[in-house]
């Protein structure tokens, strides 16, 4: 695997995963990273953050949401070779989210929308094609749906 970029660097990502129904939230991403693919709430670890703080601060931040019940599920090491990036990206499941699901950052995100985790939009951001690779299921997420 060859990476074009010129800063070595791993990055530390967080995608959040909200379950209502049987459903996962996802976005369609525009913009530079991911562009055009279908993604989980999230983003960057800021330096002398929690992962719980990153995982609440990004999900409000785009989605209006507030999230508690905070864990950490699964890890991917995910390689960007035509964007020349890595990140370690860390899954985090909020067993309660609450508030009214707005798309808050329009220059970021097209659209948010539900998906069946056996029947997801393509194309998809590396490290949810990652997570699935490993074979991950969502059968124990969906304990506190939205009300």
């Amino acid at each position: 695997m060859s990476i074009i970029k010129q800063d070595k660097s791993v990055r530390v990502g967080l995608g959040v995963l909200l379950v209502k129904g049987g459903k996962i939230l996802l976005g369609q991403r525009i913009g530079a990273h991911g562009a055009n693919t279908w993604g989980l709430p999230g983003g960057h670890l800021e330096f002398g953050e929690s992962f719980e703080d990153c995982a609440a601060r990004e999900v409000e931040e785009e989605t209006n949401l507030h999230v508690s019940g905070l864990s950490c599920v699964a890890v991917t090491n995910d390689i960007f070779d035509e964007e020349g990036k890595h990140y370690v990206t860390l899954f985090i499941q909020a067993d309660h989210f609450s508030g009214e699901l707005k798309l808050n950052e329009p220059s970021k995100c097209l659209s948010w929308q539900w998906f069946d985790w056996h029947d997801l939009p393509s194309p998809l951001f590396t490290s949810l094609i990652n997570l699935k690779k490993q074979g991950f299921e969502l059968s124990c997420l969906d304990i506190f749906p939205i009300s």
